[in-house]
């Protein structure tokens, strides 16, 4: 392999994005993100190229974080080589839905001949770390490095979230919120060296946490609230906040949310002649669409098909 030419600036924020794609000589990428601290975020980034890449990648600065990619479509055997702190990894054919697992505290570096498409999380440690700490462990030191794993976890939830890359449901703040912290104690467990996670009793919000959550929810219909900042309204860690929600109203943060707006849309169906696409739009949807799909999946009938069984034509 021929060597890796100068790294770029380090990141602000860490190894995804734009920023990502940048090391990967690709012009932009499809992007969501999560914050997890007030200082690190986990993301989720799908770089896609026909032709592959145009040389050796720049290295990725070093960082605290994980680098988790997962293969959208096979890559060939011998298409695909892979430098770590300055030794070759042998990589073999890797099939669709295969994962790799990257320590960014090794320099990384690669060339890739074929065409690409592959979804990059990353996680950094101060999250992971966090997240061991909510279920009373140890933060995790070392994690183990992977090449062409068969995480069927991964594979599934990465098959899940790929519809939602083009979609404006891809920026949905709390669903991603909730879908990093599952992610995290994932990777956690499973290349962390744990057998299992350790069970933690929840014993849910305080009254005057739960007011207050819900307080937040009801004032941002759209979702345009992080975890973080109702986590941080409620004097808790992300983690614990998610756990805790869940135990005191049943649903997660972003399904109670989806529950409020349901609710706030049907009022509107019942008492105004509004059309579809407004009631859509101030129960905080992003278009009628999501509207549509979303209140057949909670009420089982289409919006319109309600508000005529229940006195509105």
């Amino acid at each position: 392999m021929r060597q890796p030419e100068a790294a770029l600036s380090p990141p602000e924020l860490g190894a995804f994005g734009d920023t990502l794609a940048a090391y990967y000589h690709q012009e932009s990428s499809s992007t969501a993100s999560a914050s997890w601290t007030d200082k690190t975020t986990f993301a989720i980034t799908r770089l896609q190229s026909d032709v592959g890449l145009p040389g050796t990648s720049q290295p990725i600065p070093d960082e605290a974080a994980l680098h988790v990619s997962i293969a959208i479509q096979p890559v060939p055997l011998g298409s695909y080589e892979l430098l770590v702190d300055g030794r070759e990894i042998d990589v073999p054919f890797i099939p669709a839905l295969r994962t790799s697992i990257l320590d960014l505290r090794s320099q990384i570096a690669c060339t890739l001949d074929c065409g690409f498409d592959y979804v990059h999380y990353h996680l950094p440690r101060e999250g992971l770390d966090e997240i061991a700490r909510d279920h009373r462990i140890k933060p995790v030191e070392t994690y183990r490095f992977g090449i062409c794993e068969d995480d069927l976890v991964i594979a599934q939830v990465t098959k899940t979230i790929l519809p939602l890359a083009t979609s404006p449901n891809w920026s949905s703040q709390l669903a991603i919120d909730q879908f990093s912290l599952l992610f995290g104690a994932h990777v956690l467990q499973t290349y962390g060296g744990l057998a299992r996670l350790p069970e933690v009793v929840t014993r849910g919000l305080a009254p005057w946490q739960a007011r207050r959550a819900a307080e937040v929810l009801r004032s941002r219909l759209d979702g345009g609230v992080r975890l973080n900042v109702l986590a941080r309204e409620c004097g808790m860690s992300v983690s614990h906040f998610a756990r805790s929600f869940r135990a005191t109203f049943g649903l997660s943060a972003h399904g109670w949310l989806v529950r409020r707006r349901i609710e706030v849309a049907q009022d509107l169906l019942l008492t105004s002649t509004h059309p579809l696409v407004e009631i859509a739009l101030q129960s905080g949807f992003s278009d009628q669409a999501a509207f549509n799909r979303t209140f057949r999946h909670v009420v089982g009938v289409s919006p319109g098909k309600w508000r005529r069984d229940h006195g509105r034509g």
